[in-house]
């Protein structure tokens, strides 16, 4: 691809076109293209622009070919011709002449002489005429490109000098024009061929990207090998423009089944995986709070005093997640602090080494916490985080080879400039500028290496929906190397912790790694730059053949096979990820979304279509009121009636609950990754942490009631206005022997309904859920009546429906309840966990009925 760059604006912009000839400019690369719009001071997207611009010159040269193959080759003749009259002949001499000398073209040869002396140009030698005939041609494309209102800006720009300013030109444009109006069209809908050239103006007069996006999408078949250099334009521009935010929560949607396939590959649960409870704690935060909490100062995991753990486990927890336990990257700490936070630590996500951190006492500290936590009946989950290191982390300095990085800079405006921010001596390693006036999103980060003189820039850590993470440095899993010196590093991991949470697991599936990183060509966009490194399908799959967490999931089945491992995945990838995939669980996002949105149609929605497409996915969902990225409980929920309905529905729904830190004390603050102690002295609710320990944690020590989904029941709950009501959420578990049934009015006002019989489910036979069924097993569709739900005993009349919560408990008729469902009124956001149990006279003869 090629601009015609005049001479004049070649000489302005020397350091820009250094090794290109004066004339037209190469356009070989996106990098070439960045080169010239930071010369020029283009605003954003002016690289896509000026590619763009490339392309369409070419385009129109195509088509312009084609209309030579189709109507023969003469239409440089006949333009001559017509130029000669019009302008005469030394004006058009002069023309070509200045055309060629100001764009780096062929010129014409000299005109031949005739015998008294004089020249005449119309009697070029016979050899000139393809030398003229190129040159026509290329001055037709550039007419059409200068005509066109989204390129003619640019190609004025570019074209500054002598030759634009001759005062012929715009009278050879005219005729220019004339001539192609007068020639057949390519197409049907085009009668002339000047329609032809002009369609994609029509189409998209205010954009050069988007006439692009016209031609590939009307003249693709008449592109040929352009297509291809096309489709990688149109993501350069969707790069430039896609939206940037700040580092915080990616997008997150309700699950979706489509395209999950039918094979049903679930690990297998060890006992104690179904009934874990989590609670999490930033580590160094925790430690703080439990310092001003017990008077003293604990400074590390093997400090943290028995009482707490007894606490712990007194509200129903029996695993402990402990962020921020690795080693930290000292370049994070810098960042955050040069970047305006004196008091920040590094991101407990920008991990130098998996190495318990020396401040949180390393192993021996951590080996006194595991012993108590043991005796409380708490296991320890830590994170590991598989996408990216600190970018000091010790595989930067050793193996840079593991990273996703390049020789070149890919950004030309990009400068270096700033601290050095290695703690090993062999390597520099610095940001780039803008980072720190938050002007430019820096994807990359220059390492010199100081033995060899060897300069890489290596890109950040980036999931391609906000800024890219500064402190980190991205993984490259097309090297078979890394993704076994990543699977290796796992197995260390869970031969010390037996859960293991793997934050932002999506980025790594080979779908969001190759859509991220090495994007086919066409769907480019997700992080700056990455389009020149596009793969096709077939590439990218050899040099990823497998699915990296497959290959996780399996190794730790046979190397530690008591390790239960948790996914952080979004992107309609929940399903994937348990049933495919073999994690033993994953995110549940949208339960927290949902509840907080008031989306109770959509929260409703999608424990039906789970129920009816795999009731075992519900099982493997981490359900959660809040995370690290999110804001509070308190801040989202409240602590009044709102909250503890949501909290029950937490505590009693298939899965794994996922209490977060400060969430049962009540607290609002919300602890960042580089917290190193909490900035609000709050105390705990006693009103709401009594709650929890009377009524939530009650359930809690009950999970082996709710953790499954083989008995998972979804009750339709009619209000007095008809029709299923989306607002009363109402389902019933249990083991064979025991069912709950949970009720929540998820709004500010009383309602009064039937609850009626359950939604229809998938039954795999006789496969067991959470085990592995068949592949391709086809499911039967099964519904229950409100009474086999609940498995009543039919030779009972009367049942009592008890209340954990402390309502008042329910009288029932058997035959009542099989005909007409159970009728409940329920005050704004009342939630009620009900018992049924066989009825039976009082003994005082009063006529009062009690649960036998």
């Amino acid at each position: 691809m090629s601009l015609f760059v005049s001479a004049a604006v070649r000489r302005r912009l020397a350091a820009a076109a250094a090794e290109q000839p004066a004339g037209k400019l190469d356009v070989p690369s996106f990098l070439e293209a960045r080169r010239l719009a930071e010369a020029l001071e283009l605003e954003q997207a002016g690289a896509s622009s000026l590619n763009a611009v490339s392309l369409l010159e070419e385009a129109l040269r195509q088509l312009l070919d084609e209309h030579r193959r189709r109507f023969g080759g003469d239409l440089e003749k006949r333009l001559a011709r017509r130029l000669r009259r019009a302008l005469g002949r030394f004006a058009y001499r002069r023309l070509l002449t200045s055309f060629a000398r100001d764009f780096g073209l062929r010129a014409p040869s000299p005109p031949a002489r005739r015998a008294a002396g004089k020249t005449s140009f119309s009697e070029t030698r016979e050899e000139d005429g393809a030398e003229v005939a190129e040159l026509l041609r290329e001055l037709v494309v550039f007419a059409c490109l200068r005509s066109n209102p989204a390129t003619g800006p640019v190609v004025n720009r570019l074209a500054e000098g002598r030759f634009v300013e001759l005062p012929e030109l715009e009278r050879a444009a005219a005729e220019i024009t004339s001539l192609l109006a007068a020639e057949p069209g390519l197409y049907e809908s085009e009668n002339n061929l000047l329609a032809t050239l002009e369609a994609p103006t029509l189409a998209a007069p205010d954009s050069p990207v988007e006439q692009l996006r016209w031609l590939r999408e009307r003249r693709r078949p008449a592109l040929g090998e352009l297509d291809d250099a096309i489709g990688a334009g149109l993501d350069l521009a969707a790069e430039e423009t896609a939206p940037r935010f700040p580092p915080g929560p990616g997008p997150v949607e309700a699950p979706s089944w489509a395209g999950a396939g039918a094979e049903r590959r679930y690990s297998d649960d060890r006992g104690w995986m179904r009934e874990l409870v989590l609670v999490a704690k930033n580590c160094l935060v925790w430690l703080e709070q439990l310092s001003r909490e017990h008077g003293r100062e604990l400074a590390g995991l093997g400090d943290i005093p028995d009482e707490a753990l007894a606490q712990l486990a007194e509200r129903g927890f029996n695993g402990l997640w402990l962020i921020g336990l690795w080693e930290r990257s000292p370049a994070s700490r810098r960042i955050k602090r040069l970047c305006g936070n004196p008091e920040a630590e590094a991101s407990a996500y920008s991990v130098r080494g998996y190495r318990i951190a020396r401040r949180l006492g390393g192993d021996e500290g951590l080996e006194k916490l595991r012993q108590r936590a043991e005796r409380h009946g708490i296991r320890l989950a830590a994170d590991m985080v598989p996408n990216h290191t600190a970018l000091d982390s010790d595989w930067v300095v050793e193996h840079p080879e593991r990273f996703i990085g390049q020789a070149d800079c890919p950004f030309p405006a990009y400068t270096f400039e700033g601290p050095d921010l290695s703690p090993d001596p062999r390597v520099t390693l610095q940001l780039e500028d803008h980072y720190f006036d938050r002007t430019d999103a820096a994807v990359v980060f220059r390492r010199h290496e100081l033995a060899s003189g060897e300069t890489r820039f290596l890109y950040h850590g980036n999931d391609g929906t906000s800024m890219p993470w500064n402190d980190t440095a991205q993984l490259d899993y097309l090297q078979p190397a890394t993704r076994e010196a990543v699977i290796e590093q796992i197995v260390a991991v869970a031969e010390r912790f037996p859960v293991i949470r793997f934050d932002a697991a999506m980025t790594l599936t080979r779908h969001h790694f190759q859509r991220l990183w090495y994007p086919r060509p066409g769907e480019a966009g997700a992080i700056p730059s990455r389009a020149e490194h596009a793969l096709a399908s077939e590439e990218f799959d050899r040099r990823m053949p497998a699915e990296f967490w497959r290959e996780v999931v399996d190794r730790l089945a046979a190397e530690a096979p008591d390790t239960l491992l948790l996914a952080e995945a979004f992107w309609l990838m929940e399903g994937y990820f348990v049933r495919t995939l073999g994690m033993h669980r994953v995110y549940n996002s949208a339960f927290m979304h949902m509840l907080r949105d008031g989306d109770n149609a959509g929260l409703r929605k999608l424990i039906a279509e789970a129920l009816a497409f795999d009731p075992a996915v519900l099982e493997r969902f981490v359900n959660f009121l809040s995370n690290p990225d999110e804001a509070t409980a308190a801040e989202q929920f409240g602590r009044g009636a709102r909250y503890r309905g949501a909290c029950v529905l937490l505590a009693t729904l298939p899965g794994l609950p996922m209490f977060a830190h400060g969430q049962v004390e009540g607290f609002a603050e919300r602890y960042g990754m580089e917290y190193g102690r909490s900035y609000h002295a709050e105390v705990p609710d006693p009103e709401l942490t009594a709650w929890h320990r009377e009524r939530i944690a009650p359930l809690l020590a009950r999970r082996e009631l709710f953790a499954g989904a083989e008995r998972f029941q979804l009750l339709d709950f009619a209000g007095e206005g008809g029709g299923v009501d989306p607002a009363v959420l109402a389902y019933v578990n249990g083991t064979a022997g025991e069912r709950r049934l949970v009720v929540f009015n998820h709004r500010d006002a009383a309602v009064r309904g039937r609850l009626g019989d359950a939604v229809p489910r998938a039954e795999f036979g006789a496969a067991q859920f959470g085990a592995a069924g068949a592949a391709g097993e086809t499911p039967l569709v099964a519904s229950a009546t409100l009474v086999e739900a609940l498995a009543l005993d039919p030779t009972r009349a009367r049942h009592v429906l008890e209340d954990a919560l402390g309502g008042e408990p329910l009288a029932a008729d058997y035959r009542e309840l099989a005909e007409t469902g159970l009728e409940l009124e329920l005050g704004p956001f009342e939630c009620r966990v009900l018992a049924p149990r066989p009825a039976v006279a009082a003994a005082d003869g009063a006529g009062q009925l009690t649960a036998e």
